[in-house]
């Protein structure tokens, strides 16, 4: 459908357009296209979960209700259930936090979402330029760590992937059985990526509770041992 959008209507008429997953796809689109910030975040179905919507709830109106800068902490707990099939019995685990796998600082725009999806916009009009890019990648319980091994290393060799800054990890489903171990030993065998600062287990993608990120917006990331600071500003 992306060709049949009428780009410069979208770009007269700004709205906030949110998502993950598939909606990846239109937010990068849109955001190349147009230069229109987007956001990988919350569906609209999300804001129907009544147990552990707080946090999502919460960044969702950080990055979309205001033009203040903010940091994105990470949430106390997290969950991997189908809440939309049952929203009274829901488990929820403790969150060790984001991870960080190389250290270093970095600030660029944050472009990406759901790896799988943005690679389909490679070679297209619609890729997002990697200028000094922030790349935030995720993926759903279909990926294990070798799909996700190979998505990222599609994009590694692509020769714009020079100018990416940094990149953010989501956390990944239970289904995919991919431990930050196997992200650290996936990202160890890359040396393309020894210098780019790397944090990962963030809360981005399919599980929840989910923060929303500014495609197109400035992200400045601080990524130290034992501790990391994310930086937004959607502007």
């Amino acid at each position: 459908m992306l060709r049949y959008l009428d780009y410069e209507k979208i770009k007269q008429h700004p709205k906030i357009l949110c998502g993950y997953s598939d909606i990846t796809a239109l937010c990068n689109a849109i955001y190349q296209k147009t230069g229109l910030v987007t956001y990988s975040g919350p569906h609209f179905s999300t804001f129907a979960m009544e147990k552990g919507l707080d946090y999502t709830t919460e960044y969702f109106l950080s990055c979309c209700a205001s033009d203040d800068p903010f940091d994105i902490h990470p949430s106390s707990e997290w969950s991997d259930d189908r809440w939309f099939l049952d929203q009274e019995n829901r488990h929820f685990y403790p969150n060790n936090g984001p991870v960080v796998i190389h250290e270093g600082y970095a600030e660029g725009t944050l472009i990406g979402g759901n790896l799988c999806t943005l690679n389909l916009l490679q070679g297209t009009e619609y890729f997002p330029e990697t200028e000094n890019a922030i790349l935030l990648i995720e993926d759903d319980d279909m990926s294990d760590i070798h799909m996700f091994d190979r998505d990222l290393q599609s994009l590694i060799h692509l020769p714009a992937f020079s100018h990416v800054k940094a990149i953010l990890i989501g956390r990944f489903q239970k289904a995919s059985n991919v431990s930050i171990e196997h992200v650290k030993a996936m990202i160890g065998t890359k040396k393309e990526l020894s210098g780019l600062p790397i944090i990962a287990n963030i809360n981005a993608g399919h599980t929840s509770p989910i923060a929303t990120f500014p495609i197109g917006g400035t992200c400045r990331i601080e990524a130290v041992s034992g501790t990391s600071r994310i930086w937004i500003d959607k502007h």
